[in-house]
């Protein structure tokens, strides 16, 4: 069963753009300026969907001069991964017994 935090987290990783953003920083640490290039938003609209990321634990953000960079955080996309994991598995359980009860 999901818990309000999980469901929460699945609500702002489901925007196209934040998933977007997600996907780039996956990849390397960047600047507002390089996610605005990149996803084609602008600037207030990218720090509005950075802003509700930094809240879900999702990025961190790294201060560097004049720049702000941001990162990924994994381990918050592991313990999604490990949910649906084990969903997954309870599901496949669930299947094997079916099929061993319509026998």
């Amino acid at each position: 069963m999901l818990i309000s935090a999980e469901a929460d987290l699945i609500r702002v990783l489901a925007d196209p753009l934040r998933l977007r953003i997600v996907g780039l920083l996956a990849q390397e640490t960047l600047c507002t300026t390089h996610l605005m290039t990149e996803t084609g938003a602008r600037q207030t609209n990218l720090s509005n969907h950075l802003r509700l990321l930094r809240e879900a634990g999702v990025v961190e953000t790294e201060p560097c001069g004049r720049f702000t960079y941001y990162k990924l955080r994994p381990e918050v996309l592991d313990s999604l991964a490990s949910l649906f994991g084990g969903l997954a598995e309870t599901a496949r359980k669930t299947i094997a017994d079916d099929r061993k009860r319509a026998c």
